[in-house]
């Protein structure tokens, strides 16, 4: 549709005035000629945008306020990213659609390296990455235990309608962990997906991913339904020069170390999902299961191509929306059930090592009784199982005018059981031993296990008010407390003025504080010889502040700018245990951080082909102790891309990614991390035939050396860990 066509829909005064003009010329001589209006007359007559015209297309969004509002009036920075922008990029998994989100990097955890993957938003990151919430339609996508996504975590995307990335705290809205950011990801319902589409793809790497979806009426109710299947291989030349057991191999005379050596990155995966929708119910299941899946470098940072993960995850989700109740009152209540089996194979160190022992059966170079060669290799099977409901309401009263609130009140119960068989630790050798083989001690419902079962219960409740005081002016307000049986209260406060300034401009003024629970993990890890839990631990809190401005010169480009600022208290890290008079580390409010930064985004539509997009963030986040740099995040990232659609039916789609200024942990001797930059293209046909779609990609195109950070002194992996050389992939996609 032409900009002319868009102007008229939106300017009916002026379409009345065309119309009584026309009519007054044919009564004046219906036999002569009468005068036309072309269309290059009517753009002058009606040149320049109307406000309607700037914002006609804007994205809704949810994350915000927990109700339907476009991004440009949302009380956050935010970027909504369609199904169709995800299509066009080529993005084989979420973590490919993330990067492209300002301020927004995913890198392996610098502890475990690929393992877990991490999000770091505005410098905000510690070892697994627990401060930023991944919801699924609302709902937090968290692994009970350590607080990650879980372990070799990557979604699948051929399900996803949307995705909402809000950077900046959420806390007051969705609690818990929605710290530095959050990340909720829409599924898409029978109407979208509308009758039968299948799809595969193959790559590089032996990696292949096969789909089918269902979508339609059945009965009145909306259905969906959808099955993937992902195998993903392993890079050959993700070489790991170095690891934990050459540096023993070199104390101890040894030779057991596997590096140089490939990261073992195999796994399977099966998703599925099913939803029902009909008048104000609506039910969903989602379930994923993990299969074979490597451990990349190794739990211990020592090479480990036989470990493995398998996980299995379950979602039932049954909301119901009270519409009818009353003419000021919404009524929505949900109910979550969660299931989680995870199982784990690690060698923890290789066949041959020989290590220093203490006492109470672990790795111990401090105060060791003997050293003790394990012929078959050290091994660590820490499994178990979890389950949570969740229950919440939430009031939405509009009846007061300019005011639209939101009352929310919620229960969730969280109970974990843990088992673990293991060839060290106490109850299992006690450092006499001079040779211990791969016999398996199996230590679940004892003392000497990782962890206790544990049962956590929360219960909060919530205000918010959107108050639209004076014309173009909103303030939203907010405040949530939140209740943990086994640390205490919370509580949690937001406030957003949003000023539209001129037909063309918005100005945002934004304060948050969020919080972040101490996992199970960090309260309750034992018997381990890397890390203790301690219960004595207080939550992590960030307060925010932020500055954001989306300027629309034209009807065909977005321009964003914000800036930031935030102070953390209490941040948990791992910190030198000296009561245990050995190398296990214990849990601690180690340290305060503050961090500032901007954030630039644009969005042109160059023309009816080309559309254009960027973003360049910059932050510097530093710890308030010592004033140094907070290592492994990127200070400064950038992102360009371009889609053309070059000729009917075709485009190419190109990405290009900058990652620079990253520091490193102070004492660590090394060099700053190098910066490295990627290029990406997709080239895509709609109807090779009727129906039926294909696409081929690459990615790295110019095969490219990029390294993400390993933890810093003592190092174990010295040469840092190195992402995906070129990769190729085909696909083809039906519609039915």
């Amino acid at each position: 549709m032409s900009k002319l066509r868009y102007r008229i829909k939106w300017c009916i005064p002026a379409m009345c005035v065309l119309s009584v003009l026309s009519a007054q010329l044919q009564a004046q001589d219906s036999a002569s000629q009468i005068p036309q209006f072309d269309i290059q007359e009517a753009e002058k007559l009606f040149s320049g945008p109307t406000e309607e015209d700037l914002y006609r297309t804007d994205e809704m969004l949810v994350s915000a306020t927990g109700s339907l509002k476009p991004v440009v009036l949302a009380p956050s920075v935010a970027t909504v990213i369609s199904k169709d922008e995800i299509e066009a990029m080529g993005a084989r998994n979420l973590n490919e659609v993330l990067e492209t989100v300002p301020g927004l990097h995913v890198a392996p955890s610098s502890l475990v390296g690929p393992l877990f993957m991490n999000y770091s938003i505005r410098g905000i990151l510690t070892t697994l990455n627990p401060q930023v919430q991944v919801l699924l339609n609302g709902y937090p996508l968290k692994e009970t235990f350590n607080g990650n996504r879980n372990y070799r975590f990557t979604l699948p995307v051929e399900m996803i309608s949307r995705i909402e990335v809000v950077r900046g705290p959420g806390s007051a809205l969705f609690g818990a962990d929605a710290f530095s950011g959050t990340i909720n990801i829409i599924t898409k319902d029978g109407q979208e997906v509308n009758g039968v589409n299948a799809g595969l793809r193959h790559g590089s790497f032996d990696s292949n991913n096969v789909w089918l979806q269902y979508g339609g009426a059945q009965n009145g109710w909306d259905v969906v339904a959808s099955f993937e299947a992902l195998k993903n291989g392993s890079d050959s030349s993700r070489i790991i020069d170095a690891d934990l057991q050459s540096g023993l191999d070199g104390i101890f005379g040894t030779t057991a170390s596997l590096a140089p050596g490939a990261m073992n990155m195999d796994y399977e995966s099966y998703d599925f999902h099913l939803g029902l929708r009909k008048d104000e119910w609506s039910i969903r299941f989602f379930g994923r299961q993990l299969r074979d899946a490597g451990v990349g470098v190794g739990v211990a940072a020592a090479l480990d191509p036989m470990g493995r993960v398998e996980s299995d995850r379950y979602l039932l989700e049954v909301k119901h929306e009270g519409k009818d109740l009353h003419p000021d009152w919404q009524l929505n209540t949900a109910f979550h059930y969660e299931y989680l089996d995870l199982q784990t194979n690690y060698s923890l160190l290789p066949a041959g090592t020989l290590v220093p022992i203490g006492s109470d059966g672990n790795l111990n170079s401090v105060t060791p009784v003997g050293l003790t060669l394990f012929t078959d290799g050290v091994f660590g099977n820490p499994g178990g199982q979890s389950q949570k409901y969740t229950l919440e309401t939430a009031a939405v009263y509009d009846g007061k005018a300019q005011h639209r609130m939101r009352f929310a009140l919620g229960y969730s119960a969280e109970d974990s059981k843990f088992r673990e068989s293991k060839n060290f630790g106490p109850s299992v050798i006690d450092g006499t031993q001079t040779v211990v083989d791969g016999t398996l001690t199996d230590v679940t419902g004892t003392p000497f296990i990782y962890s206790p079962d544990i049962n956590r219960k929360i219960w909060y409740v919530s205000a918010q008010d959107e108050w639209a005081f004076a014309r173009k002016w909103e303030l939203t307000a907010g405040v949530r407390y939140d209740h943990y049986s086994d640390f205490g209260s919370t509580i949690n406060p937001r406030a957003a003025l949003v000023w539209q300034t001129r037909y063309d401009l918005v100005t945002k003024l934004l304060y948050g504080r969020a919080f972040r629970a101490p996992t199970l993990s960090e309260l309750y890890a034992k018997n381990t010889p890397v890390n203790t839990g301690n219960p004595e631990l207080d939550p992590e809190t960030i307060d925010t502040y932020e500055l954001a401005f989306d300027y629309r010169p034209t009807v065909d480009m977005i321009l964003k700018l914000n800036f930031f600022r935030y102070n953390i208290r209490d941040l948990i890290e791992l910190v030198p245990d000296p009561a245990s008079g050995s190398t296990t580390q214990v849990h601690q409010n180690a340290r305060d951080q503050k961090g500032y930064g901007s954030e630039f985004e644009m969005d042109w539509e160059a023309s009816r082909n080309v559309r254009v997009q960027g973003n360049i963030a910059w932050q510097r986040s530093k710890d308030k102790a010592s004033g140094h740099d907070v290592p492994d995040t990127p200070q400064l990232q950038a992102y360009a891309n371009v889609n053309w659609k070059f000729m009917p039916q075709w485009s190419v789609d190109g990405q290009w990614f900058w990652i620079g200024d990253r520091k490193r942990a102070a004492g660590d001797t090394r060099a700053d991390i190098a910066s490295y930059n990627t290029v990406n293209l997709t080239l895509r046909r709609k109807d090779i035939v009727k129906n039926i779609d294909v696409a081929l990609g690459v990615r790295n195109v110019f095969d490219k050396d990029r390294r993400e950070p390993s933890s810093g002194p003592p190092v174990s992996i010295p040469n840092d860990y190195p992402l995906e050389s070129r990769a190729v992939w085909a696909e083809i996609r039906g519609r039915y």
